[in-house]
């Protein structure tokens, strides 16, 4: 019985070329998409998950309120983990440190600048899952001496795992080091991501270990099965008394302590966290997209197959004359359904492999298909079974449902409720088409409009330099100096953190308030303003040739000022003194225009710009030419100041591919997958023209021999099939109107939501479907009417 109902099923799909050849590239390109984001999210979803204590393991996050806002930050300082062990005795078991950064590694003459260096506590290996490929993890970090690498890193360094144990390495030119572990490479299910674990012992006595306020690594704690989380920070308040009370009193801030299960920390919102983070949005997004697309492709299948209900009905009449059963036609027709996902889903698989290597250069990582595990073959087969049910089902009960008399006599018709449920679907198509290509549209205008707003500083011709070495750090200010002297640099600046980059937040006193004040901070040093082009509307500039300001005097942004409850004019000459920094209060010299220095995803908040010698970047802005030439020149100083060191450079009008990848991968995805739905919608549009015109080729034939034209049998033929598409673009526009509102909502400021964008969307998708209509609508009006005729 089997074999007959595939022999039926394989000899009906080799019957029907054309519509197989639809369905099965419908479906094939629904199934792949599914299949990679099914990898995705399954890589997402499994973050930190191989690690044997994950259950147990959390990370300390550390809670600011000030100004009735709390902010949890990741960060914490190295007195932290000890006091936990010391004051948790028994609760706590392990205290983990990690402390990402980042090092100039040589190797004989060989220097590699190293970005992804862990600086952690002996126990690292022991607490998280890491597997070493060579070495002990519970003895390897014990040793200040030793260091773990990457099998990667091993085999960039020496060529292999068996060469590079036992070798010696040098770190920041003044740290030798043996390479006693090689560790698995980090999997990209993973929050921490390095190439190098180095002991954090050789740091023990710098002032992120030793001074609480000092704050720059990571904490995590393993708890002992028996204690909760909530027994724990129950406690924390009296241990941040005991700690913390009285800086938190001095400076004006509120600390808190609390744990973030390590299962919560890829998709933690932290302020100023520098691990690997996922966002859930996108995640669902990716979801939403593969279930319709599939839904697209399930359209198609279903239209394509009851369309073709009036050619199998004389099958269908002469098997129920010999006793077939309507369970029997049912299984019949189902199984088709089930053998052509079938073969969908094999077609699926191929392009799946050819697609990887371009989808991981997408994503920027790696994923890997887990053909070993059952996961990918429970979905696979879920997959053919749930497409193979949803898509057959309703043809199945269909075709089976027919009465033999009336199949038999050829007097069988779809009838108005059969053409009312395929437009019906034609539009759930459509709609989605529709929507995909108008977020698509807004998505893309919203980057544009970010990428070319007027920021408030001159973004142009400026390169960044981080201060990152200690060679540079020692002659940053000879560095300055030699670019000073340049024609091709038009100015330089030192400061703590360029726009789009790391702003500190510092508690202010401020004359006239009896609070303390929350503001961000910037370090600078006299040409800040110039090198960025920055406006003054108030005051002047801070200067050199004002001795004291360096010491005494401070910019203010015009947020700043006006929450301070100033106009420009008056907050010139006002007292603020930053009670971390400053012994002595400074004055107000002057106050900028408002500049974005922050992502636009955020308003703009009040800034302090103070000299200090706190610099992490130099900024050079440099004069119109060739650009090539300059950062050469700019090197040959860089290597004067730092010869030990490769120059590291990016430019400042490339901080926005930093600051919204995520949203330009939505974007990209969007658009590849709104291209994908709306061909997938015209495959299915093409097989139902197909069918019309085959179905009206005699009418077509006495059409054109009455004296109709071609356009006119073309337009006979394609307005019934575009009226679904009409209506699923009236439907489609208000709910994509606020759908695309609510998501621009999550930017400070935003393009606005235009009519052409809409219109856009109806007409473009109106002319791919009438294209795709007139392909098959064009050959019919252009048939000899004799061919059609000829057995009449």
């Amino acid at each position: 019985m089997l074999k007959n109902y595939f022999k039926i099923a394989w000899r009906s799909l080799m019957k029907n070329k054309l519509f197989s050849f639809i369905n099965i590239l419908g479906l094939s390109i629904g199934i792949t998409t599914c299949m990679m984001i099914f990898l995705f999210i399954l890589n997402e979803f499994s973050v930190d998950d191989f690690h044997d204590k994950k259950d147990r393991i959390y990370r300390v996050m550390r809670g600011i309120t000030v100004n009735e806002q709390e902010k949890n930050v990741a960060y914490l300082s190295g007195p932290y983990a000890p006091a936990l062990l010391n004051d948790f005795k028994g609760e706590i078991k392990k205290a983990v440190r990690v402390n990402p950064t980042e090092g100039l590694v040589r190797i004989g003459d060989q220097s590699f600048l190293e970005k992804k260096i862990y600086d952690v506590d002996s126990d690292f290996l022991q607490l998280f899952s890491f597997p070493l490929l060579a070495g002990d993890p519970s003895t390897v970090l014990k040793d200040p001496t030793n260091v773990v690498l990457t099998e990667s890193t091993a085999k960039k360094y020496f060529g292999g795992i068996d060469q590079a144990m036992g070798q010696v390495i040098e770190l920041d030119k003044n740290l030798q080091l043996k390479v006693m572990g090689i560790a698995k490479d980090v999997p990209s299910n993973s929050h921490l991501d390095f190439d190098l674990l180095v002991p954090l012992a050789n740091y023990q006595n710098s002032p992120n270990m030793t001074v609480w306020i000092n704050n720059g690594m990571y904490t995590y704690v393993l708890l002992d099965p028996k204690t909760s989380e909530q027994q724990v920070e129950s406690r924390f308040a009296a241990f941040m008394e005991k700690y913390m009370g009285s800086d938190a009193r001095r400076y004006g801030y509120k600390f808190s302590l609390s744990l973030a299960p390590l299962k919560d920390v890829y998709f933690e919102n932290s302020t100023f966290d520098n691990a690997k983070h996922g966002d859930k949005v996108v995640v669902y997004i990716f979801l939403s997209i593969a279930l319709l697309i599939l839904l697209i492709a399930c359209i198609n299948f279903m239209n394509l197959s009851t369309i073709r209900a009036v050619e199998r009905s004389k099958e269908v009449g002469v098997r129920k004359v010999l006793g077939a059963l309507r369970d029997h036609l049912i299984k019949q027709f189902i199984g088709e359904s089930l053998l052509l996902t079938l073969l969908s889903c094999i077609v699926a698989v191929a392009l799946l492999f050819v697609l990887m290597p371009q989808y991981n250069s997408l994503l920027g990582y790696t994923l890997t298909v887990p053909w070993s595990s059952p996961s990918i073959w429970l979905f696979l087969i879920g997959l053919i079974v749930f497409i193979g049910l949803l898509a057959g089902f309703y043809p199945a009960l269909f075709l089976s449902a027919f009465s033999p008399i009336q199949a038999l006599k050829g007097k069988l018709r779809l009838g108005k409720g059969g053409a009312l449920f395929r437009h019906s679907l034609v539009i759930i198509q459509f709609s989605i088409s529709v929507f995909l290509i108008i977020g698509t549209v807004t998505v893309a205008k919203q980057m544009s409009y970010i990428k070319n707003k007027q920021l408030g500083y001159n973004a142009e011709q400026a390169l960044i330099v981080p201060i990152d070495n200690m060679d540079i750090y020692r002659n940053m200010q000879a560095f300055k100096t030699a670019l000073q002297n340049e024609s091709f640099v038009k100015s330089v600046s030192l400061m703590s953190g360029e726009p789009g980059g790391y702003f500190d937040i510092q508690m202010f006193e401020v004359e006239g308030h009896a609070e303390k004040w929350r503001a961000h901070s910037e370090f600078a040093d006299f040409e800040y303003v110039e090198t960025l082009g920055l406006k003054i509307i108030a005051g002047r500039d801070l200067s050199k040739e004002f001795p004291t300001d360096s010491t005494n005097a401070v910019l203010l942004n015009r947020t700043a000022a006006a929450e301070l409850g100033w106009t420009p004019d008056q907050a010139v000459g006002k007292r603020i003194r930053n009670t971390v920094r400053d012994s002595a209060a400074r004055n107000v010299v002057g106050v900028v225009a408002d500049f974005n220095f922050l992502s636009l995803k955020e308003n703009i908040e009040p800034l302090v710009i103070s000299p200090s010698e706190d610099r992490r970047v130099c900024l050079i802005k440099l004069q119109a030419g060739n650009l090539n030439e300059a950062v050469h020149k700019v090197t040959a100083i860089y290597n004067n100041a730092a010869p030990a060191y490769p120059l590291a450079y990016r430019f400042l009008d490339q901080q926005f591919d930093t600051l919204y990848k995520k949203d330009i991968l939505q974007q990209t995805l969007l658009s590849i997958f709104a291209g994908l739905a709306i061909f997938i919608a015209c495959l299915g549009l093409f097989g139902l023209a197909s069918f019309t015109a085959a179905k009206r080729i005699k009418e077509i034939g006495v059409r054109k021999v009455l004296g109709s034209s071609v356009q006119h049998i073309v337009m006979l033929l394609s307005k019934d099939l575009l009226k679904p598409v009409l209506i699923a673009t009236a439907i489609t526009l208000p709910v994509s109107y606020y759908v695309m509102r609510r998501w621009l909502q999550s930017f400070a400021y935003q393009t606005d939501l235009a009519w052409w964008v809409f219109l856009f969307a109806a007409v473009i998708t109106f002319v791919i479907a009438f294209a795709t209509i007139s392909l098959k609508a064009i050959k019919a009006a252009l048939a000899n009417p004799i061919d059609s005729l000829r057995n009449e």
